[in-house]
């Protein structure tokens, strides 16, 4: 047990020199919101490899009083959408698509996962994302789940660094739907952050 926990320490040391901090300006974020007519929710998108089965990231679309996507330590992005610290703004519903197009290709499927909450839920989800920062890479499990566990109704989650892990216990909660992607984009898919939206 000591050995799992040098490791994982070991590993959060090292993840943690991989942070890359953006600042989108405030007139981009202001000019790129977003607020989608549907109601307060939760998503959870899972990236799961074909090969091995196992989780590879993680990503929390938070729908309250503008729709933004936590994509910690993610490589997704696009030049009108922009970005504070692994918040994304202004994500409309061809973006929602892009970013799952993005990750579902032959050696991954992604799962996406919808609860609705309340307003204040929402509200509080989207405050904790845009102010947890930057998030080192290989940690993007571990600070959507810190995220949610503070949450009213989401307390049951475990912490964890383990995508799948989280999925799972997500998948518990009542209300949960869930949808699964998969593609046949080729595994070396930066094409299409140059294609975009």
């Amino acid at each position: 047990m000591l050995r799992i926990v040098f490791v994982l320490v070991a590993l959060a040391l090292l993840s943690a020199c991989g942070a890359d901090p953006k600042w989108a300006s405030d007139e981009a974020v202001e000019n790129a919101v977003y607020i989608h007519e549907g109601p307060t929710t939760l998503t959870l998108f899972t990236v799961i490899s074909n090969r091995s089965g196992s989780g590879a990231h993680a990503g929390l679309l938070i729908n309250g009083s503008q729709r933004v996507l936590f994509d910690p330590a993610g490589t997704w992005h696009h030049p009108n959408l922009p970005e504070r610290n692994d918040v994304h703004f202004g994500i409309t519903d061809p973006a929602v698509d892009f970013y799952i197009d993005y990750h579902s290709r032959v050696t991954y499927h992604t799962i996406r996962q919808d609860i609705q909450v309340s307003p204040e839920v929402a509200e509080a989800a989207l405050r904790a994302a845009r102010n947890y920062g930057a998030v080192p890479k290989a940690m993007c499990t571990q600070s959507i789940s810190s995220i949610l566990r503070t949450l009213p109704g989401f307390e049951s989650l475990p912490q964890t660094l383990f995508p799948k892990n989280l999925a799972e216990a997500f998948r518990e909660l009542p209300g949960v739907t869930e949808q699964t992607f998969y593609d046949d984009d080729p595994e070396e898919n930066g094409y299409i952050l140059v294609r975009g939206i």
